[in-house]
């Protein structure tokens, strides 16, 4: 069954006051129960992305979600992709940068041959809230001269702003 991405966008589930009272969880994970929306899911965002008529050469993805469909879109535009880990999770040489989470620092890293200077980069994950992941993330390929070019995700949580902490443009399938 070939899935529109309106069908796709139906699989999220909400859960309200989980993981603690107050928060409604939107959960992507029913998404893989279906291959065939998960390939409607990585084409939308690889003909979103390709619109740009920019050149890509790069996908980064975010620990962890960000690599359920960042190597998935990195292999339909046929360019690679660099994880952004947590710290102490790559081998060799890393390039890390401290951010802010809500409870605390925290500290991404990426491999520091990851990027190569002047190459543009499409940054992908499954959620954008308040930003500082993914600026965290924006800010490690600064480090190593790249480009992003595009902020990509699957939800945006408009009311929290996330996308003001960001320098390259935003992309989400679906905003609430």
């Amino acid at each position: 069954m070939a899935f529109t991405i309106e069908q796709v966008k139906a699989l999220v589930r909400e859960f309200p006051d989980f993981p603690s009272e107050g928060i409604l969880f939107r959960d992507i994970f029913p998404i893989f129960r279906h291959p065939e929306a998960v390939e409607c899911l990585v084409n939308h965002f690889v003909d979103h992305i390709r619109a740009l008529n920019k050149q890509v050469d790069v996908v980064v993805g975010l620990d962890a979600r960000g690599f359920l469909f960042g190597p998935l879109i990195a292999i339909k535009l046929g360019v690679p992709f660099a994880p952004v880990r947590k710290r102490g999770k790559l081998p060799g040489q890393v390039v890390s940068v401290t951010y802010m989470k809500e409870y605390g620092p925290d500290v991404f890293e990426m491999q520091a041959d990851a990027i190569e200077s002047g190459k543009n980069v499409v940054i992908v994950d499954d959620l954008l809230a308040t930003g500082g992941s993914c600026k965290a993330a924006e800010d490690l390929v600064a480090l190593m001269n790249g480009n992003v070019i595009l902020d990509a995700f699957v939800i945006n949580l408009v009311g929290l702003e996330g996308h003001k902490q960001l320098k390259a443009p935003v992309y989400a399938l679906i905003e609430c």
